[in-house]
């Protein structure tokens, strides 16, 4: 009985996986749930519709406490600044339902937004209905859009998300300044690494 079950258990684990894995928005698509109003830390409603700017918008997907977005974080601030000073509005979805009651709660979030001195609305995606739309499945996970709301890159911040000092090259900070410039995006599609979104 137990060599079954030993057999079985991998089997299980990988299609578990390969049920929460969530196929991505593809590059071209038109902004889901543009209009979607969200909680802020700033206590206010808001949707990703309205902090987008003349360039476009940054949607990120991220949360408090992976070890992935720790390693982020300096990179986190310094994109979501150049993005504004780009024009390019920016905003972070925290998409972790099943953790909310616990370190992705509200009141974390606005402790966290404030130690990391985010400057740009930090918001709960209820029910991971946001990250379902978009296909997001892990954090960090990046979405660019242009202005007319279409998905112009996806991906990681740069091409090293476990090491800050290994980058080669800043995938998002290049798209940004392509996009600003009205250029075609170069590269349009990077590997994300980071913790999976908790979804209930």
């Amino acid at each position: 009985m137990k060599t079954i079950f030993y057999a079985i258990a991998p089997v299980a684990i990988i299609a578990g996986l390969a049920f929460n894995s969530i196929t991505p928005l593809a590059i071209g698509s038109k902004m889901p749930k543009a209009e979607l109003k969200m909680l802020s830390v700033s206590g206010k409603e808001i949707s990703i519709k309205e902090v987008m700017k003349d360039k476009g918008v940054l949607v990120m997907f991220s949360c408090n406490t992976c070890p992935y977005v720790i390693k982020n974080q300096q990179r986190t601030k310094a994109i979501g600044d150049y993005a504004q000073k780009m024009n390019v509005g920016v905003i972070i979805l925290n998409s972790n339902e099943a953790q909310r009651s616990d370190d992705e709660a509200f009141t974390e979030m606005k402790k966290y937004a404030v130690a990391q001195k985010y400057d740009w609305n930090y918001v709960v995606d209820k029910n991971s209905e946001v990250a379902n739309a978009f296909g997001a499945n892990r954090t960090p996970e990046c979405f660019l859009f242009d202005k007319s709301g279409t998905l112009v890159y996806h991906g990681a911040i740069d091409d090293s998300p476990t090491n800050p000092g290994s980058v080669h090259r800043q995938h998002l900070k290049e798209a940004i300044n392509e996009l600003a410039q009205g250029k075609e995006i170069t590269v349009k599609e990077s590997r994300s690494a980071g913790c999976g979104i908790k979804r209930i």
